[in-house]
């Protein structure tokens, strides 16, 4: 795994490397770059302890992004 300015990158057991934009998880975009590198790696997916931040092998597989943000609620 790897972090750029605008992504992170994951490389899968089968050699696939998937970029996902740092936008999709704000908690990792606003984090510095030692926060980001404090990540436990499992069979289901990423952990951030100190950003109480999970990610998903299989979400991050179907494309999606942080699901913990409400819609705006209309008026």
């Amino acid at each position: 795994m790897s972090f750029d300015e605008e992504r992170m990158s994951v490389v899968l057991s089968d050699g696939r490397t998937l970029g996902i934009p740092l936008a999709w998880f704000p908690k990792l975009l606003h984090a510095r770059p030692e926060q980001r590198r404090q990540v436990t790696i499992s069979t289901r997916g990423l952990h951030w302890e100190d950003l109480n931040e999970d990610i998903s092998i299989a979400g991050l597989l179907a494309g999606r992004r942080d699901m913990t943000r409400t819609p705006p609620q209309a008026a």
